[in-house]
Parts: structure tokens; C-alpha cells; sequence
């Protein structure tokens, strides 16, 4: 045990005396000042097998396994190389996202990688991690990028090499909540790129691209060009929470698209 273990092992049941352990979600007690509680977790919805051989969308159950591929993969084949999702967007996947996101609970982070470093896929060899990049004024609103708060806590759990200003912002952009996909495609356009002083660390390597919530894949799509334009050989989008068109299509009649939570620029 280090140092820096040891001495917060010391003080940990001082931490506990004065701020006893709760779930940032529900508030019941916890053993512990890390996480969430069992009852919680158990809300989120893994997504698993039978699934589409390219974006990894989970089939039902009457669905058979193999290489069969999803209706939107076969409508327009996608940039990326894959999807890794650690849960897919519900009730309390969305209140996981906004504590951490809006409300400032960065220390969900490291739970929050942890479920998402279990279904990255293995690679031939050692990811270059980028999370998917804040304006600037987003950035200084927020005081945090949470997807660069995740990709550093997956790099370490995946052995990877992090770069978390590979990828930039270069306008701002409105909130995506309630918009369709083309002109979600608008908005982003010549939006996202590869900063100047990355290109060579980028050029053919395998890229996990890290975003805490993927809704219409827009904004992904943007930055997964991005890279393999700059030469990628590979890029896997990881996420913690995956909107299927479903959720989607009913949160959009609401206006309550994941993204409509939030408001300003992007």
C-alpha cells in the first residue's frame, strides 16, 4: 500500500463520522463514500448480446446472434469503428449523467469509467484516448469537461495513452435538444477538429473516442471525421449512457432530449 493510500485509509472513518456515506442519487446510506447504492445500479440497463455487428445497438431477444447488422448501419454505413456503451439512456442513467455532469459531482467519474472500461473492446494494440472536446466558454461556465474527467480515469483502467486537447472546438454551437439529425449535422459542421500540434500523434493510431452521453451520434460522427481526416486508422466511440431512437423520438416530443437538459453553447 502507498503512502497516499495509507493515509487516506487513516482517515477515511473521520470522513465517515462527519460526512456519513450517501448516494448522490437517492441519498439512502451507503457503506461507503464511493458510488452508488445497490439500488441504483441495479436501475441501469447493461446492454448486452444479440447486438448489431458494427455499432453494437442491442437486438431483442428474438433476435439470433452472429454478424447481422442494425437498420440505420445498413441505411448509411457509420464513420466509426464501433460503439462501446456501458448503459443504455434511461430514468436513472439520465440522473447518474445530470449529477455528474450539471450537477458537479465529478466524483462519480471514476465509477462512471469503471462500468465503461468493461466493455471496451480489446485492440492490437494501445488506445489513444480523446475525449470529445467543450468550447471554450462551455469549459469556462462549467469549470469541467466531463469527458475528459472519464477518459482519464478510462485511460488508466485500460492502459491507454490519453490526449485530452487532440480535438477542439473551433465555433460554438447551440444545444442539439430537439433537432433532427440533418440539421444537427449542420450545426456541427466544420465545428470539431484535430489540433494542429496532435496531428502526428494521431496519424494510424487506434483512437477510443470518449463522451459521457451519445444521443444522434452527431457529435461523434463530427469528431470521429475529424480524426481519421488526420489520419486514425481506427476509432471506437465509448460512452457511459447510449440513447436508442426510441428514447429519443418520445423525449423529443417533451423537448427532453438528453441535450435539451443543458442550455447555451456547446
Amino acid at each position: 500500500m502507498t503512502l497516499g493510500r495509507e493515509i487516506r485509509a487513516g482517515v477515511a472513518p473521520l470522513v465517515d463520522l462527519v460526512f456519513p456515506p450517501r448516494c448522490p442519487l437517492c441519498r439512502e446510506s451507503m457503506a461507503t463514500q464511493s458510488g452508488v447504492c445497490a439500488s441504483c445500479w441495479d436501475g441501469l440497463v447493461i446492454p448486452g448480446e444479440p447486438c448489431c455487428a458494427t455499432c453494437q445497438r442491442p437486438f431483442g431477444p428474438e433476435v439470433a446472434g452472429g454478424t447481422m447488422m442494425c437498420a440505420p448501419c445498413l441505411k448509411a454505413e457509420p464513420a466509426h469503428d464501433g460503439i462501446a456503451a456501458a448503459t443504455l439512456y434511461n430514468e436513472a442513467s439520465r440522473k447518474l449523467v445530470l449529477a455528474f455532469k450539471h450537477g458537479g459531482r465529478i466524483a462519480l467519474a471514476p465509477i462512471m469509467a469503471q462500468a465503461m472500461a468493461a466493455k471496451v473492446p480489446r485492440a492490437s494494440e494501445p488506445y489513444l484516448v480523446i475525449p470529445v472536446p467543450l468550447h471554450r466558454w462551455r469549459l469556462w461556465r462549467r469549470g469541467f469537461n466531463q469527458s475528459a474527467l472519464l477518459a482519464r480515469d478510462l485511460a488508466k483502467r485500460i492502459g491507454g495513452a490519453l490526449s485530452v486537447d487532440a480535438l477542439v472546438r473551433t465555433k460554438a454551437t447551440p444545444p442539439l435538444g430537439g433537432r433532427g439529425k440533418r440539421d444537427r449535422r449542420r450545426v456541427l459542421s466544420n465545428a470539431i477538429a484535430v489540433s494542429t500540434a496532435k496531428r502526428e500523434l494521431i496519424k494510424g493510431r487506434t483512437i477510443l473516442l470518449v463522451d459521457d452521453v451519445l444521443t444522434s451520434g452527431a457529435t461523434s460522427e463530427a469528431c470521429v471525421r475529424a480524426l481519421k481526416k488526420a489520419g486514425a486508422r481506427k476509432v471506437v466511440v465509448a460512452c457511459f449512457a447510449r440513447v436508442l431512437e426510441e428514447w429519443d423520438e418520445s423525449r423529443q416530443l417533451q423537448n427532453e432530449t438528453p441535450e435539451a437538459e443543458a442550455s447555451g453553447v456547446a
